[in-house]
């Protein structure tokens, strides 16, 4: 996809520890970040850090999001997730219901 042909919008995930799953939800919604974020059920996730494998359960962030606010949902998931090295990674959409798009952008300002 060339950058002419993208629409701006993303789709983020971030995961984080259960219990703070749904408040920093809500956070970033409040403070237009995201127009939206699912907040799937706990789930097991194993991974290496510091030389060990860790199973730790977590709850999976789906972040809908713009590439607008990309940089300053950086900053906040940096300085308000917890963990050293959060998880941020970010899905260009290539395709959304006009209504929808919209909705989103709007939701972002």
């Amino acid at each position: 996809m060339s950058e002419g042909d993208r629409n701006g919008l993303l789709v983020a995930l971030c995961t984080i520890p259960t219990d703070r799953a749904r408040a920093f939800a809500a956070s970033l919604v409040e403070e237009r970040l995201a127009a939206c974020v699912n907040v799937l059920p706990p789930m097991r996730s194993i991974y290496r850090w510091q030389g060990a494998v860790v199973d730790e359960e977590e709850s999976q962030l789906v972040i809908k999001t713009t590439e607008a606010q990309w940089d300053a949902l950086a900053r906040f998931v940096q300085d308000r997730h917890g963990y050293e090295v959060p998880e941020l990674i970010a899905l260009d959409v290539s395709r959304a219901l006009p209504g929808y798009a919209g909705w989103l952008r709007e939701q972002t300002r």
